[in-house]
């Protein structure tokens, strides 16, 4: 679904007017549309119907409380990586048994916190951390199941910082050492072997990839089934891609799973699966308002009251956010979209096509609600946008706008 649209010239989030939600809330802000949420993770959960896939909601791409709790009353679990998200997935409702741990540098109390709230699985990034699960467990009388990421060597053709299962990337072991791991594992007290994890990229854009890597390591997985009576899952990872230009193509979820199941059934495994950029991209717009509109010699600057700290994307990935007035007008100018920062690289949108806008107007930056506030940082000591949640003709705050006061709280002098 489409939950951002114009009525009568004013651009709305579901049935709320976004002019609406500034004038309430302020600016910059992030909104969320919460059916946009529920319908992304039913048509995903529709496409893999015949694995009966668990899919794990991975909480890095957008850790509020209230889209977590949104998808796991939707029947999704969390993919967590670090013990500060799985106390948020706990927190937001999400079961134990449907969180799994991911993440190369787990230390030994964020291990012993899961094993203590009985999570389904570790996903173990190294021998290392397989023999520190082990002395966790032993120490504390628990069992830790593990499920080894195996990097497959597969170029998911996404930008660099976001491919995860190459060679030269520090995820995950090659297939042949993997395969030696898994008998380290089943050596090791107090842990169980219950699966297989891979997972090569982020906004992934053609299934040809997922193939490749299912293709990998299925007589892998078909091994580790003969040999460890408890190994009985494989998860799959996410990475499916979202529309971020209006020329591009979105990653249907049908398309990969009319190549993946085939691959997927006869092996037998329960599938896990952890979408998140799909989930929650365009269920979300920062809104943000002119502040300045700056006319050089060279070039067109619109100043607004966002910044790098509110979404950094731009600056750290050169990735592209549609802008749009929130007033529609078909008025174009060309320039940059930049904020207060004092970087250079502190922007939204360079040498675009703009709509034309002018102080006061607000703005919309599409596409926000993965990787938006969850990488914002109060940066030139600028305090954190709000987060809002619309269903339908409803809105609520799900998290207040950070205070000059929240910018020093934990601070001694």
């Amino acid at each position: 679904m489409n939950a951002f649209t114009y009525r009568d010239g004013m651009l709305h989030a579901e049935d709320v007017a976004v002019a609406e939600l500034a004038e309430r809330y302020d600016t910059p802000l992030f909104v969320y549309s919460r059916n946009h949420l529920l319908a992304q993770l039913g048509a995903l959960t529709a496409a893999f119907a015949a694995v009966k896939p668990l899919v794990c909601y991975s909480v890095k791409t957008n850790s509020n409380g209230a889209v977590i709790k949104t998808f796991a009353e939707g029947g999704a679990g969390a993919d967590v990586v670090s013990g500060g998200e799985l106390w948020r997935a706990r927190r937001a409702g999400v079961p134990a048994e449907r969180v799994v741990f991911a993440g190369v540098g787990k230390t030994a109390d964020e291990i012993e916190f899961a094993l203590k709230e009985g999570i389904r699985f570790f996903t173990v990034e190294s021998e290392p951390e397989l023999a520190r699960i082990s002395d966790v467990a032993r120490r504390i009388g628990a069992t830790g199941r593990v499920a080894l990421r195996v990097n497959p060597d597969v170029d998911p053709q996404t930008h660099k910082y976001i491919s995860t299962g190459k060679k030269e990337n520090k995820f995950g072991l090659d297939l042949a050492r993997a395969e030696q791991a898994y008998e380290m594992a089943a050596r090791l007290p107090n842990l169980e072997v219950v699966g297989l994890h891979m997972h090569i990229g982020s906004q992934i854009l053609t299934s040809h990839p997922f193939v490749e890597a299912v293709r990998k390591i299925a007589p892998l997985c078909q091994t580790l089934k003969r040999a460890h009576p408890a190994f009985r899952c494989l998860d799959i990872g996410g990475g499916i891609g979202i529309q971020y230009k209006p020329e591009q193509h979105a990653l249907e979820p049908v398309v990969v799973a009319r190549e993946l199941v085939p691959l997927l059934q006869p092996l037998g495994l329960e599938i896990v699966m952890e979408p998140g950029r799909y989930l929650v991209g365009n269920a979300g717009v920062l809104v943000a308002r002119v502040q300045y509109v700056k006319d050089s010699p060279f070039k067109k600057f619109v100043i607004v009251d966002a910044a790098m700290n509110d979404l950094i994307r731009p600056s750290l990935y050169q990735a592209h956010h549609e802008i749009c007035a929130v007033r529609e007008t078909s008025a174009r100018v060309h320039g940059d979209v930049v904020g207060p920062i004092c970087e250079s690289g502190d922007f939204l949108a360079q040498d675009r096509e703009l709509p034309e806008m002018r102080q006061g107007d607000l703005l919309a930056v599409l596409s926000a609600g993965a990787y938006g506030f969850a990488m914002s940082s109060s940066y030139n000591s600028r305090p954190r946008a709000a987060e809002v949640m619309v269903n339908g003709k409803d809105h609520t705050l799900i998290r207040r706008r950070e205070t000059w006061e929240d910018l020093v709280a934990h601070e001694t002098i």
